[in-house]
C-alpha cells in the first residue's frame, strides 16, 4: 500500500445526486474538482429514482433535457393515494410551470452515469470510485483537505473546499465534530422488487389501509414495492415467516398475488432505515456539508434527490466565482446555508406532520380505515391537486443554474 497526494481546488465526499452534481456543475466553472465515491459503481437496490419537475428544469438550463430523456424513463404527471379500497387522486403536476410536467422514472445508477459522463467533457472533473473517505485534513482550524483508502493504497487529498455529500451517515460531518439535531422517524421502509405485466396499473400508488402502508412505483418491466413497517419491528416480521409477508403483499395489491412468489427470501427484501435529522450548522472554515449529510430526509413524498440537487446548484451558483478568485471565506459557506436551509425545514416539517398525523395512526390500527374529509376534497375538487403537486414537483424555492456557471466553459 503506497500513500499518495493530489490536489484541487475542490473536493467532495460522496458520488450521489449531490455530490456528481456539484462536481459538474464547478468544473463547468472551471474548477478542478475531485468527487470521491466509496463504491465500484453507482448500483445500489432501491435508491430514490425519480427525477423531479424542478430537476429536468435545470437539465434544459444546462442544455442537457434532451440528451437525457433519450435515457430509458417513464414519466408520471398524475400520483393516486388508495384508502382501503378507495382510490383517490392527489396530485397533478400537468400544470405546473416548468418545461416537463412530470416525474421522470430512472434508476439513480442511469441518472448519475449521465452526469459523470458529461463531467468529462471538461478537463477539471475528477471522479475517483472505490475511494473510501476516512478523515479531515485539518490545520490551524482550517479543513484543509480528506484522507481516503484506495485499492492502490491511502490517497491525501488537499483542496481550498471540502464538501460532504456522503449522505445520512456522513463521515465527513462526524469526522468534523459538526452538531446533529435528531427530529426522528416513526418508520422504516422494506424495499423489493417484483414483476410487471402488461395488464398492471400504470400509475404510482400509495395505499393506506389496517395497519399497513404500501408504495408502488412503476418502473416498466417491474414494480418497486415498499412496505412501510413500524421502526423497530423488522425483527418481528422476521418471526412471522416469509409466507406471511407474501400474503400481506397480495392482500395489499391483489393483481400480484400470483407473483409474491419471486420474493423468495428475506435478502430481497432491503432495509431502508428512516432517519430525519439536521445540522443546526452546515460550515466549518474549509468545510460545507449539503444534502443528506447536511439534512436527513424521510422519505415521505420522495423529494430527498430534489433537496439535494438544489442544494448542489445552490452551492455551485454562490461558490464557483469565490474559489476561482482565491476570495473563499466562511461567509461564502454560510451563504449556501442561509439560502437553503429554510428549504430543508419546511420540508422536514411537512414531512414530520405527515409522520404524525397519518403514518403513525395508520400503522398502529389493526382496523378498517377511511380516507379523511380533507383528502377526499382532492378527488373532488381537481384544482387542490395543484398543491400538492408543486410541492413535491418543485419544492420551495427551487434553484436555477446562473450565469457564473453556465457562461464561460462549455465544451
Amino acid at each position: 500500500m503506497t500513500n499518495r497526494q493530489v490536489s484541487a481546488r475542490c473536493a467532495i465526499a460522496g458520488g450521489g445526486p449531490a455530490g456528481i452534481m456539484l462536481g459538474f456543475l464547478l468544473a463547468r466553472a472551471g474548477l478542478p474538482v475531485i468527487v470521491l465515491e466509496t463504491h465500484a459503481d453507482f448500483l445500489r437496490d432501491f435508491r430514490g429514482d425519480t427525477i423531479h419537475p424542478s430537476t429536468l428544469e435545470i437539465m434544459h438550463e444546462l442544455g442537457l433535457l434532451d440528451e437525457f430523456l433519450k435515457l430509458p424513463h417513464q414519466e408520471v404527471d398524475h400520483l393516486t393515494v388508495q384508502v382501503g379500497d378507495e382510490k383517490i387522486p392527489f396530485a397533478d403536476l400537468s400544470h405546473l410551470p416548468t418545461r416537463c410536467r412530470f416525474l421522470a422514472l430512472m434508476p439513480q445508477r442511469d441518472f448519475l452515469n449521465f452526469i459523470a459522463q458529461q463531467g468529462k467533457h471538461y478537463p477539471g472533473f475528477d471522479l475517483r470510485m472505490r475511494a473510501k473517505v476516512t478523515d479531515l485534513i485539518e490545520e490551524g482550524g482550517h479543513i484543509a483537505g480528506l484522507r481516503t483508502a484506495t485499492p492502490e493504497g491511502y490517497l491525501e487529498v488537499r483542496a481550498n473546499l471540502v464538501v460532504g455529500a456522503d449522505g445520512r451517515n456522513s463521515t465527513v460531518r462526524e469526522r468534523a465534530g459538526l452538531k446533529i439535531d435528531e427530529i426522528g422517524a416513526p418508520m422504516d421502509v422494506l424495499w423489493f422488487g417484483i414483476s410487471r405485466e402488461p395488464n398492471d396499473p400504470e400509475e404510482i400508488m400509495g395505499r393506506f389501509d389496517r395497519g399497513r402502508i404500501f408504495i408502488m412505483i412503476n418502473r416498466g418491466d417491474r414494480w418497486q414495492c415498499g412496505v412501510v413497517i413500524a421502526k423497530g419491528s423488522l425483527e418481528q416480521i422476521h418471526r412471522r415467516g416469509l409466507e406471511a409477508f407474501r400474503n400481506t403483499v397480495a392482500m395489499l395489491a391483489p393483481f400480484l398475488g400470483n407473483r409474491t412468489g419471486e420474493l423468495k427470501e428475506w435478502d430481497d427484501i432491503k432495509l431502508l432505515t428512516v432517519r430525519v435529522d439536521r445540522l443546526p450548522r452546515w460550515h466549518r472554515p474549509g468545510l460545507l456539508c449539503i444534502g443528506d449529510a447536511a439534512h436527513a430526509m424521510s422519505p415521505v413524498g420522495g423529494v430527498g434527490i430534489n433537496l439535494a440537487i438544489q442544494d448542489a446548484v445552490a452551492a455551485a451558483n454562490l461558490l464557483a466565482e469565490p474559489i476561482l478568485e482565491n476570495r473563499l471565506k466562511e461567509d461564502h459557506l454560510h451563504q449556501v446555508q442561509r439560502r437553503r436551509e429554510r428549504a430543508a425545514r419546511v420540508t422536514q416539517w411537512m414531512q414530520v406532520q405527515v409522520q404524525n398525523r397519518v403514518i403513525t395512526r395508520v400503522l398502529g390500527t389493526g382496523g378498517t380505515i377511511t380516507a379523511p374529509r380533507i383528502l377526499r376534497l382532492f378527488g373532488r375538487y381537481p384544482f387542490l391537486r395543484r398543491i400538492p403537486a408543486r410541492l413535491i414537483g418543485m419544492g420551495w424555492r427551487p434553484e436555477h443554474v446562473t450565469a457564473s456557471v453556465l457562461r464561460p466553459h462549455r465544451p
